[in-house]
């Protein structure tokens, strides 16, 4: 049973951020608290598990209902939040602290609940699935996210063609740039390459970037008419807040990890060692078990509840949050993972 219910500490993260908006002080800052200190605390206390769901129970636990119902409450939770903030610090007068720490908290919720599952859910393919993935990802201004991740990332990474790929000796700083960037322009050209070999125009609405551009514009602009316009900053910073938090995930999954070229030119076939993996029990929690990238990479199709921890995948030397504290600090970073490349 627990390794069912296990999964609702995953809305840990969300509760700390509701808790931040209506407290103040300290207590404004919970969810960056629980997310980078008390999060990677526990995974360097508990054990790691590389326990693997019996292959004949994979079809069946599948199919389960509950860990589709706990992905899709995450984008109406999330937008309940925002609400919550909005309405919160819209009304009172807070000190630059305490709205600060409740901003970014609300960022992070968007980023570890948000984009985590629409990251999930984009991978299905069904449109209900697809529905609450976009919506996941309006609130953080990357619905682009969708095109980019299945149709470029999943082709093209551990090589130079993908932007969320960081490379050795980058540093995280250079690559966010560099891969929110990169990964844009390449969504732009994902789309158009698609609508030209259906014979449609590109500038229309048939161009799902110019459909996600009209979405994120509406989104700002309800925050300025329901809110108020010097609110909509707010409702940006927020976005970004989660972005980074996005993208400094991409950084350490892929980490100088590199495909070899085959006589062709073409790169090798991915496999589980182009990917760090992660067996930290309470970040593969909290995370959806994300953290187990390397089969993810390997077979994209399977859900979270059964993937799986893979012997011949490199591993982090602890948990996401932990390693992304180590990302910002790239001295630090280098020295712990350019060994573990070799």
């Amino acid at each position: 049973m627990w390794k069912d219910i296990k999964y609702l500490l995953a809305y840990t993260i969300p509760y700390s951020g509701f808790f931040a908006i209506y407290y103040n002080g300290v207590w404004s800052w919970t969810t960056v608290i629980v997310a980078f200190v008390l999060i990677p605390i526990l995974d360097i206390v508990l054990p790691t598990s590389t326990a693997n769901i019996p292959a004949e129970q994979e079809a069946s636990r599948s199919k389960l209902l509950f860990f589709d119902i706990l992905l899709f409450l995450s984008a109406p939770i999330c937008f309940g939040l925002i609400w919550y903030y909005f309405h919160t610090v819209s009304r009172v007068e807070l000190a630059n602290a305490d709205l600060w720490g409740k901003t970014l908290c609300t960022g992070v919720v968007l980023g570890a609940l948000g984009i985590n599952v629409s990251h999930e859910l984009g991978h299905r393919t069904n449109r209900l699935a697809i529905f609450f993935a976009k919506a996941g990802l309006l609130p953080v201004l990357y619905q682009h996210f969708i095109i980019e991740h299945n149709r470029g990332h999943h082709k093209n990474v551990a090589t130079d063609a993908d932007p969320a790929t960081a490379r050795k000796n980058e540093w995280l700083y250079v690559f966010i740039f560099r891969s929110i960037v990169g990964q844009y322009i390449h969504a732009w050209k994902l789309e158009a390459l698609r609508l030209n070999k259906q014979g449609k125009a590109v500038f229309s609405i048939n161009n799902a970037m110019i459909r996600f551009t009209c979405w994120n514009l509406l989104y700002l602009a309800g925050i300025g008419l329901l809110v108020g316009w010097a609110w909509v900053p707010f409702g940006i910073v927020i976005a970004f807040t989660g972005i980074l938090l996005l993208e400094t995930i991409n950084y350490i999954e892929h980490y100088g990890l590199r495909r070899n070229l085959l006589p062709d030119g073409k790169p090798e076939m991915v496999t589980p060692k182009h990917s760090w993996n992660s067996d930290h029990e309470m970040g593969r929690i909290m995370l959806f078990e994300l953290t187990r990238h390397s089969d993810h990479h390997y077979r994209a199709s399977r859900k979270y509840q059964i993937l799986r921890h893979l012997d011949e995948s490199p591993q982090l030397p602890t948990g996401y949050p932990g390693s992304m504290l180590m990302a910002a600090i790239p001295p630090l970073w280098f020295a712990v993972m350019n060994k573990r490349l070799k």
